[in-house]
């Protein structure tokens, strides 16, 4: 009979937390380590911890076939309300970005990368939210394994267990050429072009990414949309001809700042750039899209197992305006629902991200509660049921040595080309796990026969 998961884990986080030789010296290597490997938000490293968030293969095969079934779902969603405005009128785009959505990528992928986030729970986990235009951390496993695996009771650890890391870096550099070949791009080697704004909190992560892309042979820059140039054959960035953009700039705030004459959009929009992701991503990106899929009126448009798999991984969630829906089996008014059930909710920003103006019913008082559903229904928001979310424990640097803190995990996992391949793994004092929100993260190890 193998030996529990919990056992294993157990017995290792003992054999650091027992170790001596752990203290001052190596917590600063650690950090230096991570200044150097690019595992920063903005000047803050990433990573407290001593070893990677362990999942066996059952568990992880579980979420993976649950991940891809719902990426799936999302494809035939967003291929739906573009064929049938008052659906797509649901998710609440703007008008430019309703109109960037119909723009044909050139590609058959809604997502070329995306990110479900996720809660583990004790009895399985729930996908809260689908970033589906532009996922953070692609790159961070590769990096936090060249400090965790150093450790040396992570290097026993693993020659004593059959294990598993995922290679999220390189199926995204896959996922590139593929769906540039697919466009009809015919370069032998196409050049990359990394775009954000200058000085953003991610901006470690793309140094990361370019460093790999060009020891794969693929040129690559890093540039800000005010930076690129189109003369109507081809984008460039100065001298520097593209023939991919991989786009992490977020779609609202380019739309803010430029219309459909910028130099992305017309080459985009000409078929002269092949971009990852597709402005028609933003149509799932959406909170609201949780609340088309878990909402029983548009269940036509699912097969059985796609229903089955909704219902068991997405909470309820609903787009917050006036009117009835169901709610625990019943027909109920909304606002109703939000001021007799509150500790059971929260509230979000349609479009947003890293946390901002997300409210918890169970954390805040009745005041700032109801003040929150009156902004909720003057603005764009949604509202979800909680989900219970599972701590563990895990070893971690403290001002004073060593210790074992209790602390919420999210297992976010990154999928390429609706295929998943491994995931961001947050943890936090709090139950939000942001890392723009103060939380940390770690590496994610499989262990096989599990």
């Amino acid at each position: 009979m193998s030996t529990p998961l919990e056992t294993i884990i157990e017995s290792l986080d003992s054999r650091i937390l027992d170790d001596t030789t752990i203290g001052s010296e190596l917590f600063a290597w650690s950090l230096s380590a991570q200044r150097e490997l690019g595992l920063m938000h903005g000047d803050r490293p990433t990573c407290p911890f001593l070893r990677p968030h362990i999942l066996s293969r059952t568990q992880y095969s579980a979420i993976e076939a649950a991940a891809e079934i719902i990426a799936g779902a999302f494809d035939k969603l967003v291929a739906r309300a573009l064929e049938y405005p008052p659906l797509l009128n649901d998710f609440g785009l703007t008008p430019a970005e309703v109109q960037m959505a119909r723009i044909d990528p050139g590609y058959s992928n809604l997502c070329v990368t995306s990110r479900l986030d996720a809660y583990l729970t004790d009895s399985g986990f729930q996908f809260l939210e689908y970033n589906a235009e532009n996922p953070a951390g692609i790159s961070d496993q590769m990096q936090l394994e060249k400090i965790l695996l150093e450790l040396p009771q992570m290097r026993d650890f693993l020659g004593q267990h059959e294990h598993w890391m995922p290679r999220p870096h390189v199926r995204l550099l896959d996922s590139l050429l593929a769906t540039y070949r697919e466009w009809g791009g015919q370069e032998p080697y196409p050049q990359i072009a990394i775009v954000d704004w200058e000085g953003v909190s991610t901006a470690c992560e793309f140094e990361v990414l370019k460093q790999y892309f060009e020891s794969a042979g693929y040129p690559t820059i890093i540039v800000s949309p005010h930076a690129l140039e189109y003369d109507s054959e081809r984008l460039q960035a100065g001298t520097f001809r593209i023939d991919i953009v991989y786009k992490r700039v977020i779609i609202h705030e380019f739309l803010e700042k430029f219309d459909e004459m910028h130099p992305l959009s017309r080459a985009y929009r000409d078929r002269n750039v092949c971009m990852a992701n597709s402005f028609r991503t933003k149509v799932a990106h959406k909170k609201a899209s949780f609340a088309i899929l878990s909402d029983p009126q548009y269940a036509d448009l699912f097969t059985d197992l796609e229903l089955k798999t909704l219902r068991q991984h997405i909470p309820w969630t609903r787009i917050v305006r006036q009117g009835a829906t169901s709610f625990d089996n019943d027909e109920r008014e909304l606002g109703e629902i939000l001021r007799t059930e509150w500790e059971r909710l929260v509230l979000k920003p349609n479009d947003d991200y890293g946390g901002h103006g997300v409210v918890m019913g169970w954390e805040c008082s009745s005041d700032e509660w109801e003040q929150t559903i009156g902004q909720a229904f003057d603005r764009d928001y949604v509202v979800q049921e909680r989900v219970p979310v599972k701590k563990v424990a895990i070893p971690r640097f403290a001002d004073n040595g060593v210790r074992r803190d209790e602390m919420f995990v999210d297992f976010n996992p990154f999928l390429f080309q609706n295929r998943m391949e491994g995931g961001l793994v947050r943890l936090s004092d709090s139950s939000l796990c942001n890392i723009s929100s103060g939380g940390a993260q770690t590496a994610l190890l499989v262990l096989e026969g599990q």
